[in-house]
Formats: C-alpha cells, sequence, structure tokens
C-alpha cells in the first residue's frame, strides 16, 4: 500500500489498484501539496467524522467521481446522500479486494459547520491478508479501548496518530498512546500545523516519541510512505 499525506487526516490509500481517499481536506493547502483532484482515481471516500476539516471537499470529490463509495457512519452517509454508500457503525467492517477495513471508537466530537449531527467519531484499522494491519485513528483523545485494539486485530504495525493537541492528543498523549496502549512500533503523525492552534515544536513532538523508541514521521504534504 502505498500512503500520500494531504494535510489534517487526509491521506491518499492506493491497494492493489484500488485508491482510497480520507477526511477530504485537500484544498486547504493543494498548494504545497499539489494534489488535483480531477486527476485522480477515486474509489472510495473513508470519513471519521464530520467536522468541516474532515469534510470540506467531499462533495467535489463525488462531482468529480460519481461512482466512488462513501464509507463512513450511517448519520454521515446519511447527509451526504450519495447512492454508493458503505454506511457503517462499530463493530463492522467492510471489505476490499483482499483489505479488511474496520470501524473502531474515537474519543471526539462530530457535528457538520450547520449544526446537523454527525454520528460518534471514529477511526479505522485497516486489515491485510497477510497480517499487517494499519490503524487510522481520526481525531480523538487517549482513550482506554486504543488497549483492547492488538488484542482483537493483532498486532499494529503502522498507526497514523493526530499529535497537533488542543482538539486532539499532543505528541505526548499520543507516544504514551502508541507505546502503552497500541503497542505500535511506527506511528505517522497528522492533523497538526495546519492551524495556529495546532501548531508544534517538531524537535519536542519527536523526542516524546524517541524516549519511547517508535519510529516517528511528521510528514511534510505531498509525502508519500510505501506499507
Amino acid at each position: 500500500m502505498k500512503i500520500k499525506f494531504l494535510g489534517q487526516n487526509c491521506f491518499l490509500f492506493t491497494y492493489n489498484g484500488k485508491t482510497i481517499l480520507s477526511d477530504p481536506f485537500y484544498n486547504f493547502q493543494k498548494d504545497k501539496s499539489g494534489f488535483d483532484i480531477s486527476a485522480q482515481k477515486i474509489d472510495y471516500v473513508l470519513i471519521t467524522h464530520a467536522h468541516f476539516d474532515h469534510t470540506a471537499d467531499v462533495k467535489e470529490v463525488l462531482e468529480n467521481h460519481p461512482d466512488a463509495a462513501v464509507i463512513a457512519q450511517p448519520e454521515i452517509c446519511g447527509y451526504f446522500k450519495h447512492p454508493n454508500s458503505m454506511d457503517l457503525n462499530f463493530g463492522g467492517s467492510v471489505k476490499i479486494e483482499n483489505l479488511k477495513i474496520s470501524i473502531v471508537p474515537a474519543l471526539h466530537t462530530s457535528s457538520f459547520p450547520d449544526g446537523s449531527y454527525g454520528g460518534l467519531a471514529s477511526g479505522y484499522i485497516f486489515r491485510f491478508a497477510d497480517g499487517r494491519n494499519l490503524y487510522l485513528a481520526g481525531d480523538t483523545g487517549v482513550t482506554a479501548e486504543m488497549s483492547l485494539f492488538p488484542q482483537v486485530f493483532g498486532n499494529l504495525d503502522w498507526s497514523i496518530l493526530p499529535v497537533g493537541k488542543n482538539y486532539t492528543m499532543c505528541p505526548r498523549k499520543a507516544a504514551f498512546a502508541a507505546s502503552e496502549l497500541l503497542k505500535t512500533p511506527k506511528v505517522i503523525g497528522c492533523h497538526f500545523d495546519t492551524f495556529p492552534a495546532i501548531k508544534i515544536d517538531h524537535d519536542e513532538a519527536k523526542k516524546h516519541f524517541a524516549d519511547k523508541n517508535i519510529e516517528f514521521t511528521l510528514p511534510e504534504l505531498g509525502q508519500e510512505f510505501e506499507f
């Protein structure tokens, strides 16, 4: 799987010829990422919760790619009224080729800019046929449920965690969650530096993870990873 960082919690996942775009919010910093939705192939839109910085560009994605499927909570799928939706609630999963995506709890609020209820916020665990697992946390604070994820799903080989403080975990809390609860050896940070309230000290953030012996990356916009 290839993973491209597009800002906040927006990532483009490419696997076995299929593309999954999470929490579309690519236009805010597209001058730095170079991302052009019209030039992409988008098969699935994966949404963790309803806040504007996770859903602002959903309608544009679906206008350019009307055959794409929306994967989200029933409330979010109902809000967008897209005919090709795959709604999930906690305990549920969808399968894409030999990749299983399971919805898991996140500790965060969720509503659309117009005040509409967005259901409960979530994260997702990508479960590969060879036994590897990737955790996309979405927006969350530290939550006790994290300790159950390795027990239910197996080792979390990589985790994508928010580290921007104020609205989510700060780097210190994210490093604690990674080490003590998730037992994950590698973390990609997200949801940082986009707005003044979530600006972080990069060196300090890296030290928190280094102290826990966790490989940690604060990605540049447009940076790609190979999982």
